[in-house]
């Protein structure tokens, strides 16, 4: 085995290295600090070390801004006698400006060069004295490196966000083959190529999330994010953060820049959920951001550009909310350019066989199981139900059916009691059902037996809840049987006495 002979290193390759590591630092901790102090030391910290280096005296570093030119950003620096050089740079790179043309007497002129993130540039950095194009050159190239990594890391972090965000099962599924649904996707397919806001109405668990899924996935900015958020979910405070983001230092815990939902849906749709909920400071912030197209972050004062399209849902009614002052009017007008209607699962009970399918393929994935599908008589009890949950519902008493069920075939057994109440007899008229039916009602009545009638009794000794127990008792038709022996047991109790 080969051993590489031990040479000590010469204290100026040591010195150059520390340098180097120190500038890659600076350079990330320069896009990364946003009070200007802080930037303004960071960058004389940096100048020192480049000047060090080099042979040179001062400099600077200027960074470009969301939304400006750098040109605009450099001239508001005043570097005098530098008029001009950022466009030097940008179509030159690194050039030097000789002390005739610089305007300052005495100096030995500025070397300047661009900074670049990927193939743009971000920047532009310079430092006065002789020319050092080969020095800057190589300080550059890890300025570079150092801007990329942090893009990068930006990138990456937003992209996880999103990803988090979208990674929602979309277990809903736009199925059926109703007029009601047939006429949603008919607007849909209409709406989804225009650019205008879309305010989606409907009941709770009707899918209008998948209906704003729908809507951006047919858009033009089908490639760009689609970003969801719930109104409902959180504070004011901490919803306008996720809302807008904000800048470092603009409130207790904002150790760092962070950046909003709309700012990381730029270019594609936000999907604001429960826009009802929405409260009034918020709602007049949003309402800017649709006229305006511009937004600021939290504790910033810079005025970002915004290019998103706005689909909002509600189960409320906006209209007599605004007329009530519970919703700005204002605002209600620019969300209901368009207006959708998710219509209720009760609206649409020819799309429950399809949707029961579609959910059990669904549930026989997660759960590992094989499932060929419902009974005839367990479809009948599930769309004599009126689902008040809607489809939401729906796909969990499917999923509960496909966990405790014992065969590859859906019963009526498996299941909620509340979806079998709802059930016509005739639809569990079987032998085997009759039989099971007779069953559950002698062990309702030996329990009430055994609790001499007291229904909270009678719950515990089946162990049940007792309002479970007394809709099993509905469902069973027992309540006549069970008064009767409760007024046969009390007037048994009076001839003893």
């Amino acid at each position: 085995m080969l051993e590489a002979e031990a040479h000590p290193v010469p204290e100026a390759a040591k010195s150059t290295l520390l340098k180097a590591s120190t500038m890659i630092y600076l350079f990330r901790a320069l896009t990364e600090t946003n009070s200007p102090l802080g930037k303004r030391d960071v960058e004389l910290h940096l100048i020192r070390l480049v000047n060090d280096v080099s042979g040179t005296d001062g400099g600077f570093v200027v960074l470009a801004e969301t939304g400006k030119p750098l040109s605009d950003t450099f001239r508001e620096r005043d570097f005098p006698g530098l008029d001009g050089l950022v466009e030097r740079v940008c179509a030159e790179g690194i050039v030097h400006v000789p002390a005739r043309d610089s305007g300052s007497e005495g100096n030995a002129g500025a070397t300047a060069g661009p900074l670049y993130v990927g193939d743009r540039i971000a920047g532009v950095m310079g430092v006065l004295g002789p020319d050092c194009g080969e020095v800057l050159g190589a300080v550059l190239t890890l300025a570079s490196t150092a801007l990329a990594a942090v893009r990068e890391f930006e990138e990456l972090r937003t992209e996880n966000i999103l990803l988090k965000s979208q990674t929602i099962p979309d277990d809903s599924g736009m199925v059926g083959e109703s007029k009601a649904i047939l006429h949603l996707k008919s607007l849909i397919d209409r709406v989804a190529p225009q650019d205008a806001s879309v305010l989606v109405l409907g009941e709770s668990g009707t899918g209008k999330e998948l209906v704003a899924r729908t809507i951006h996935a047919r858009s033009r900015r089908s490639a760009r994010p689609f970003v969801a958020i719930n109104c409902a979910a959180l504070s004011e405070t901490l919803l306008e953060s996720d809302l807008f983001g904000h800048e470092r230092g603009a409130f207790t815990g904002a150790v760092a820049q962070k950046k909003g939902k709309l700012e990381m849906a730029e270019g594609g749709t936000v999907f604001l959920d429960e826009i009802g909920e929405l409260a009034p400071g918020l709602q007049a912030k949003l309402l800017r951001v649709l006229q305006e197209r511009t937004f600021e972050r939290v504790g910033g004062t810079q005025t970002l550009p915004l290019d998103i399209r706005l689909v909002a849902a509600t189960n409320r009614d906006l209209s007599a909310e605004a007329k009530r002052g519970h919703f700005r009017l204002d605002l209600f007008h620019r969300l209901n350019v368009i207006a959708l209607k998710a219509p209720p699962l009760r609206g649409r009970i020819e799309d429950i066989p399809l949707l029961a399918e579609y959910f059990l393929k669904l549930a026989g994935a997660r759960c590992g199981r094989r499932l060929a599908g419902a009974t005839e008589e367990c479809l009948h009890c599930l769309m004599r139900y009126p689902w008040p949950g809607n489809i939401r519902e729906l796909q969990n008493a499917i999923e509960r059916a496909a966990i405790l069920g014992s065969s590859e075939w859906l019963k009526p057994e498996d299941l909620p009691e509340t979806v079998l109440e709802a059930a016509d007899p005739a639809d569990l008229a079987s032998p085997y059902h009759a039989a099971l039916g007779e069953a559950r009602r002698d062990c309702v009545i030996r329990a009430w037996n055994e609790a001499a009638g007291d229904h909270d009794g009678a719950a515990r000794v089946l162990g049940m809840h007792p309002n479970s127990l007394r809709r099993l008792i509905r469902h069973l038709g027992l309540k006549e049987t069970l008064r009767l022996k409760t007024a046969g047991v009390r007037a048994g109790a009076h001839d003893a006495g």
